[in-house]
């Protein structure tokens, strides 16, 4: 029971806060301004780490790559104490951890599209002039704008959030498959 509890909140804080980083440097992908309460709070939770790695790897025009490799750490660190956690030698598992701490990696972006896509959908029925719907149609466009030029407008329902949705749902299957078969069991 407290290996489960455990691993319960390690997924939960571990998945948080790799979330978090992902969304810090989609955030500059996209361009979202820096000056709003979601980016304020996200650059407050991970600064910690990604203002140090920032002093020793470059940035790319767009990608701010010092969030990414703090959250390919995050990854790191979670992989190997689920592996403690399971009574495994983590040096056992060396050479897969990298691959599977990419795959947590993955794993933790298309988790955060899904909760983005959800959370666009319900405020665009509750309260489609909030301020947050900027935020979130500026974030959700890369992946829905596609979907929505194959998947004509019904009337004025969007289906696109449901389609991706599936197809997030799908790659996370496949993705959580591959990283149980890495390690014989679940990350």
């Amino acid at each position: 029971m407290f290996g489960d509890i455990a691993r319960f909140l390690l997924n939960t804080i571990f998945t948080l806060f790799g979330a978090a980083l992902i969304l810090r440097a989609w955030l500059q992908v996209v361009r979202l301004p820096p000056y709003n309460p979601v980016s304020n709070a996200i650059f407050q939770a991970t600064n910690w780490l990604v203002l140090p790695l920032r002093r020793v790897l470059p940035k790319a025009k767009r990608v701010d790559v010092a969030s990414i490799v703090a959250a390919l750490l995050a990854a790191v660190v979670f992989v190997v104490a689920m592996i403690a956690l399971a009574g495994v030698d983590p040096l056992q598992f060396a050479p897969t951890i990298a691959l599977v701490s990419v795959l947590t990696l993955v794993k933790w972006a298309l988790n955060l599209v899904i909760w983005l896509t959800i959370l666009m959908a319900l405020l665009s029925w509750l309260n489609p002039s909030s301020p947050a719907m900027s935020i979130l149609s500026q974030l959700t466009a890369p992946f829905l704008n596609p979907l929505r030029r194959v998947i004509p407008n019904l009337g004025g329902i969007d289906l696109s959030p449901i389609l991706l949705f599936v197809i997030v749902q799908v790659l996370l299957m496949v993705i959580t498959r591959m990283a149980v078969s890495l390690t014989m069991f679940g990350i």
